[in-house]
Parts: C-alpha cells; structure tokens; sequence
C-alpha cells in the first residue's frame, strides 16, 4: 500500500510538472489536461463497464441520465504510469490515458487494441440552450477500417453495418435512435446525451455529437470479446428485461381499425370458428370518438356504447363518419361486455393508449394548468392536440390516473403509441420549449423511455398479479426493464421494405432491448391498391408472414381501408390462406421452445433474434448479411425478400407469373455460416456451413435450418398457449454436434418469477454416444407439473419434420424431476 502511495504521489507530481494532473480515486482517476486544459474523470462502474467524462467547467457537472440505474460496484484496479500516460486494469480491460491530451484507449487482457480516441477528439462549441449556457459537443474515436459496427438503434437504411453512414439521432416514425454502437470486436459505446445528437463515420473518424450538453460523457463496455457479454454489460448498467406474458408469446389479429365492440369480437369469433390459433387482438385509435376528443382513455364513441341516436354523444363520432348511418343492434351494450367476452373466449385485449391529448379530453385540461403540455402540432394534424411531458413526474402520475379505468375493466395490454412524439411542422422554436427536464432539444429522445416508465412503475405499484406488457412505437436504451416491445413503426408494404426491416430489427436488439416487431404485411397498403385481395399483395403479405413466426411478437396489422384477416384471403385450399395458417400452427408448435427464449433473456440476459455476429462473428460473410439472423441459438431464418411468383403490373394490379403459385418452387439463396453443420427443417437433411446454397422455396415455406446439435423442444397443437399443459412435449434432436437446451417454465403471467418461482430442465445432447441426459430439475413454483412425458425423437432424413406432433417419436420417458439418461 505504502509503494502505491508512493508511485501516485511521484506520478502526480511528474504530470503536474507539465501543467496537467493525474488523481487517483476509488472508481479510476481524475485528470486535467494541459493545452487546451480540460477537465475529466474514469469511473469503472464494474470490471467490464468503464465511464469516461470530460468538461471544460473547474467541476463535472450535474447531470441526470435516463438509462443508466447501475450505481459503480468496488473494482479492483491496477494502476501503471509510462511518461504522460496512465494504464488502469481492471481485469477485463485497460483503459490507458494520455493525460496530456486526455486521449483514451481501450486494449483487452491480451493486450490487443479494442478502440482509441482521437486525439483532440473531443470538442466544446459554447452556446445558449433556451436560457442557460451549455455546449455543442462531441467525441470522435478512430475504428480499424474494415472494422464492421452495429446498433444505433432502428434504421431504415438496409443495412446491417453503419460504417460510412451519417445518422441524425432524433426520433421519429420508423427511426428510432440510440446514441449507441457496437462492433465485432465485441465492445460497446453509449454516448449519454439524450437530446438532438448526430452519429458520423468517415474513413478519417467514428464521432457523436449533440447539440446540447455541459460534458462528453460515454461508456465502454467490454466482457469478454462476445456480443452476449456487451449485452450483458448493457442490462447490468441499464436494467434487466422482464418477462411477457406467454400469451403475447402467441398471435395477434390486429388493424386500423374495428370500429365496435361487434365488429372486434366477430373478428375473434372468425378465427375461433375457422379453428386458426389466436391469443391477442387489438383495439387501436377512435374507441375515444373524434379527434378534438383524442385519447381520453375512454369509450366515448357513441358506438361503442350504443348511443347512436343520443345527440349529446354523436358530438363524439369520429371524424369522416356519418352520423346518419344506422346499424343492426348490437350485441354488446358496452365495453366491458366485450372485454369480458374477449376473455371468456381465451384471448386477451390490446388497447391504443397515446402520449398526446386533444383539447376536449380532461386530461388536456389538467396539464395546461400544469404547464405540462408540449405546445407544437402532433397527430392528429389541425385538431388542437399536444403531447404531454413525461419528464414531469406529476404528470406521469396525471396520465396514470386516467389510464387506471381501462386498467380496472380488465385491458391487457398497452399500445402506447406516437412515443417519438409525433412531431408535424417542426419549427426550431419547437425544440426550444421547456419540460421538467430542462428544453425538449436537449432530452428529445429519451421521451418514449420516462413515458413507458410511468406506465410500468404506475401499474406494478397496483398490482403483480398481471404482467405490464406494453407496445411503443419508439425506445431508447434501458426500454427493456418498463415491459415495453418496440415495433418499426408505421412502415409502407412494399418489397424493399419488408427487407429494410430485417436489419432495422436486428441492430435494434443488439442494443440490448431484446424485444421488436413490425407490422406484418407493412402498414400502409397504398403500392398494392389497399387490396388484400390483390395476388401480388398476397404474396408479399405471406413472406412477411412467415417472417413473423419467428419475431418475439407474431402481430399482423395493417392500415384502413386495407383489411387483413386471414379468410379474407381466401378459404381452405387457397395458397395465401394455407400458407398464413400454417405458419400460425407453426408458431404455436414452437411455445415451449420461443418461451424459454423469453426465459434466458431475463435469467441469462439472453438474445431471441440474434444477429450473425452474435454467434458466428469470426465468418466475415455472416457478420456482414442483413437478411438472415439466428432465432435462440438454434434455428437459422432467412426471410424471402422478393417476389417469386407474382408482379404488380398497370396500376399497381397483380398477376402471377406461374400457371399455379400453389405448386410453383423457385430458388432462394441461403448463406449457411461456417463452423458448424445444419439440417434443414423441412426435410431433415444435413448441410455443411461455410456456403451458399439454393433452396427451393414454395410459396408456403422459407428457408430454416437447424444447428447441427441443437434440441428443440415443441408442444402440442393448439388454439391459444394455455389450451392444454405442456406434460407431453416432443423433445426433437438434431445431430451432427453436442448440444444443449434449458426448457424455462413459470407462472405464465406474473411477477412470482422475481422471487424465484420458476423451474428449469437442462437437456444435454452427447452426438459420439447418442445420448440424450435430462438433468434435475431446478427450482419449482405453484401448480408446476411434477410429472410429465417427453416424446424424444433423433431428426433424421427419412423422418417427419417437427413442424407438427410426432407420430411415432424415437423413444418416450416419463420424467419426474430427476435426471434421466436416454440412449438414441
């Protein structure tokens, strides 16, 4: 101890001699440059998460951040000096500071570089932010040149790699932007401003820069090279995620919009009748009546509440319909009659919440005399509404308050949409207006994340019994522990941006916020004539389909006049209704399977749509795709992103191409990844990686492929998750590697799991003896079945594929908790 004062005391002194400091702190070390003088500080907040801060000010300033709650943990640190610079290790890392420039570099344990500053990359332009002074500021690092980086949040730019790409950071329908990137080297950097930011890459830098701040202030992460420890880092530094609902595991029926009680629940009564499996559907915009009337949280169109010929109500009816209109007499008096039959027929009810009010609602009202409201023009255009401050905790509190009556009548679900906000005219004024925070310019995008944390803090506050689910149009870093699923927004059906969404997907997860989805089908149907019945939509339509089986959320939406049920596309035998329903029939195979992804997301800050790089990130053609991704560990997808047997042709009309689309197969181009051997679904057959292939793809199939070792566990058919219990699932093996699977199970739809009341079975796959070993079970809750039978089956050509229940399975055992082994 006594030598380490010593070298501080000799290394502060020798830095002191040139103008600048070195001191040393229980977290890393405070330091002031010379020329320029600049003032900052290191702090590890544990082994593997270092925050750098830099200020022109004598004092770092005070500064609130949204995302991160990890308060910095006791980190043993090493310290080295070598002339100006100082070495810091903390085992995982080594963070080395030039404390004449202040330029920062990152090396691993083996001593190999990870990132560096540029030197005087770091830069203050003074300037006025509304009424206090602050800074344009920025921080520019040097990247390898082939060096391949990720996140950033959702973009519409097609591309898996943002090198040599500028990004304005500003949120906004589609794009939802996180000040965050990672690289394939397996590290991490948040840049903490949550306001107006720009992202830049040049040949000559990698910079951000916000328009307004008082310090450069970011994070490294670094675990241990791989993309699951920097997520790991994230959830540390960020929050954990939570668990949805198995529910929301299933299908969703949605579009804009049902119109009535009637209209909803004979949408559900369709599927029921048809026997196509369904778990949610969704309520969206208007059940409040006209647009001056916008989110009041309540049923106050007159038909919602069968008040069609009460003049006092029709003031309510919504924009563009007519009043004079008359329908058959409904079956439902009022809205708690179809919730209640949305649940008595085993489905769950989504309902659209926004982040804005119009100028009749009481909530309006409330917050202008709160001073609450952010007075520039958001949907809908011309109707006199503003979005509200989430900043402001009373007005969190406000909007809880009037959310709490849906809560009450049973609502499942939030759609909290327009989370961005939806911004129409923007002036530069608009940026300029003031929350609780401070201007909305210098906390922009951190928006959607404190509006679905009033939602989730608000309802766990009354309530675990029932799991905060909610779906927002935009995020931020940390959305992941609010209950909270983005989807990509309001997105046009057409073939170039179904792909777009593949990438925008995926580098939104390696954020660490692992749940996502888009509208099946694109929302706005205008390219294909808003015709569902239109074969070149259809073909379109089914692709993003089969897409969707295989995003943590399966939700098919659309916007009016388009509809999309399935039997509008036709009947029994029709490829585009076959091929949606199987698809469906399929994603309700693959519970046990998709909701132990849920499970490892939250015990083991696992990944559900897992990018190239996440598992093959030393195969250059994998890391660099944009169409393909690995769903869990185990299973390859690759969604067909271009039309095979149809064309739009005069006036967006559509033909096909083949004599019939029903029996046609084209090829699709697949690139396998290498390292490993997969078997394709489909037919079972084995395929070496480190290749491109063509596959045939009809039109009711895409491609998928097994990793050779996986063990797939798949559970019976079904019309919705919680139909029959899981006590006989196939346990489908698919050979050529070890491997390993943990089946995840719990209560389904509460917060028990937070206190330990979950179980796990380990299921380990030895390929040389064939030989399959359950271990014991671990842990247990309330009404888990303590006995069960698994149908084990080797996948092999020649076999079914374990798309549906085995009919013959290799052997059956009956399984009790303790561990079984089982020789194939």
């Amino acid at each position: 101890m006594r030598k380490e004062i010593l070298f501080l005391t000799a290394l502060a002194s020798c830095l002191s001699s040139f103008g600048q400091t070195f001191e040393k702190t229980a977290q890393g070390g405070k330091f002031q440059t010379a020329q320029p003088t600049l003032n900052g500080e290191v702090i590890f907040y544990s082994p593997s998460i270092v925050r750098i801060v830099k200020y022109p000010s004598a004092e770092m300033p005070e500064k609130k951040s949204y995302p991160i709650i990890k308060t910095p943990e006791k980190v043993e640190i090493s310290y080295k000096q070598n002339g100006n610079t100082v070495s810091m290790t903390s085992g995982k890392m080594t963070v080395t500071l030039d404390v004449a420039t202040g330029k920062v570099t990152y090396t691993d344990p083996q001593g190999e570089t990870l990132l560096k500053e540029k030197v005087e990359g770091t830069n203050f332009i003074p300037r006025k932010d509304v009424n206090r002074d602050a800074y344009t500021v920025s921080q520019a690092f040097s990247l390898e040149p082939e060096e391949a980086i990720y996140g950033l949040g959702q973009r519409q730019s097609g591309a898996m790699n943002h090198r040599n790409q500028q990004i304005h950071l500003s949120n906004g329908n589609t794009n939802i932007c996180i000040p965050y990137f990672t690289s394939e080297k397996g590290y991490g950097v948040y840049w903490d401003n949550p306001g107006i930011s720009d992202f830049s890459d040049t040949p000559y830098e990698t910079s951000f820069s916000s328009q307004v701040g008082l310090c450069s202030d970011y994070y490294f992460l670094y675990k241990d090279g791989t993309q699951d420890g920097v997520i790991a880092c994230i959830r540390d530094l960020t929050g954990k995620a939570t668990m949805f609902p198995l529910w929301t595991m299933g299908y969703w029926q949605c579009r804009e919009r049902y119109k009535s009680p009637d209209e909803l629940c004979g949408v559900l009564d369709k599927y029921r009748k048809l026997q196509i499996p369904l778990d949610g559907i969704v309520q969206d915009w208007q059940y409040w009546g006209c647009d001056s009337n916008w989110n009041a949280m309540k049923f106050m169109n007159p038909r919602y509440i069968n008040k069609m010929d009460d003049k006092e109500a029709l003031r309510y009816l919504p924009n563009g319909e007519d009043k004079n209109a008359r329908y058959p007499k409904p079956r439902f008096k009022n809205p708690e009659e179809m919730v209640e039959y949305v649940h008595k027929h085993n489905a769950h009810l989504m309902i659209s919440v926004w982040a804005s009010f119009g100028p009749w609602t009481d909530q309006f009202k409330e917050l202008d005399k709160m001073d609450a409201l952010l007075k520039f023009e958001t949907w809908p255009p011309k109707s006199g509404a503003h979005p509200y401050d989430p900043f402001n905790k009373d007005a969190r509190d406000l909007y809880w308050r009037y959310l709490s009556h849906l809560h009450k009548m049973n609502i499942d679900a939030w759609w909290t949409d327009s989370t961005e906000p939806d911004h129409l005219n923007p002036k530069e004024s608009d940026f300029d207006l003031m929350t609780a925070d401070g201007s909305f310019r210098s906390v922009h995008n951190a928006f959607p994340l404190t509006h679905n944390q009033g939602i989730y803090e608000h309802q766990r506050a009354v309530s675990d019994e029932k799991r905060v689910f909610q779906m927002t149009r935009s995020g931020y870093l940390g959305q992941q522990r609010y209950g909270a699923l983005s989807w990509s927004g309001d997105v046009v059906s057409s073939w170039d941006v179904l792909r777009q969404q593949i990438p925008a997907g995926l580098n939104y997860t390696l954020c660490g916020i692992p749940f996502w989805n888009t509208d099946i089908g694109g929302f706005f149907g205008w390219e294909y004539n808003n015709d569902c019945t239109n074969v070149a939509y259809q073909e379109l339509h089914v692709r993003w389909f089969q897409w969707g089986c295989f995003m943590p959320l399966m939700r098919n939406h659309c916007s009016s006049p388009m509809m999309n049920e399935i039997d509008l596309f036709g009947k029994e035998g029709d490829w585009a209704y076959d091929a949606q329903k199987r698809m469906i029939e399929l994603r309700y195979r693959l519970l046990p399977y998709i909701y132990s992804l849920d499970g490892a997301v939250v015990q083991e800050d696992g990944t559900m749509m897992r990018p190239l790089v996440m598992d093959f990130a030393h195969d250059r053609k994998a890391i660099l795709l944009d169409d393909e991704y690995m769903f869990g560990k185990n299973i390859l997808v690759c969604p067909v992103t271009e039309p095979l047997y149809t064309k739009k042709v005069e006036k967006n009309k559509g033909v096909t191409t083949v004599p019939d689309v029903a029996k046609a197969s084209a090829p699709v181009e697949v690139y396998l990844p290498k390292g490993t051997k997969w078997i394709d679904f489909w037919t079972n057959e084995t395929v070496e990686g480190g290749q491109h292939i063509k596959r045939e793809c009809p039109v009711d199939i895409l491609p998928l492929y097994i990793k050779a070792g996986s063990i797939l566990p798949l559970g019976p058919k079904v019309q919705y998750t919680t139909e029959k219990k899981w006590d006989n699932l196939d346990i489908c093996i698919y050979p050529g590697a070890n491997g390993e699977f943990v089946l995840y199970e719990d209560e389904f739809d509460n917060y028990n799991y937070e206190k330990g009341m979950f179980s796990t079975i380990k299921f380990s796959w030895d390929d040389a003896s064939r030989t399959l070993t359950i271990s014991d079970r671990k842990g247990e809750f309330p009404k888990m079945l303590k006995r069960r039978s698994f149908r084990i089956t080797l996948m092999q050509p020649g076999k079914q594929s374990a798309e549906t229940v085995m009919v013959s399975a290799d052997k059956k055992v009956a399984y009790s908790g303790k561990k079984l082994v089982v020789k194939l």
